[in-house]
């Protein structure tokens, strides 16, 4: 049997841009996703502390060391500027692997630098 299991995650990233006229996905400092463990063009689901939004999309690599979260396309609307998301990334594990995995967490501050991580 194979489990989807949490492998990483930035929590409480605020939203710094957000461009409707885009093809959509989120942007995000690469060096923060190499940091929670998320590959640029990742899928992933995040989800809106401030409106209860959840949105599946994939990961775009911004501007290293900008810490920008620009939502780009349709999920534009479904945030904005200031608002808290939090952005994770699953994998498959078997049965066995899933006994022992833990995923990658960083959390930020309110200027999107990194406060903590968990392993």
């Amino acid at each position: 049997m194979f489990r989807q299991m949490l492998n990483g995650k930035i929590h409480t990233a605020r939203i710094t841009r957000c461009v409707v006229d885009y093809e959509g996905s989120l942007e995000i400092d690469p060096e923060l996703l190499k940091e929670a463990n998320i590959r640029p063009y990742e899928k992933i689901l995040v989800a809106n502390r401030d409106n209860g939004a959840r949105l599946e999309t994939y990961a775009i690599p911004g501007k290293p060391g900008a810490r920008d979260f620009c939502l780009n396309g349709p999920a534009a609307r479904l945030g904005k500027v200031g608002d808290v998301v939090t952005i994770m990334a699953f994998a498959v594990v078997d049965e066995r692997e899933a006994e022992s995995h833990r995923p990658t967490v960083i959390v930020l501050n309110e200027k999107n630098e990194i406060a903590r991580r968990h392993n």
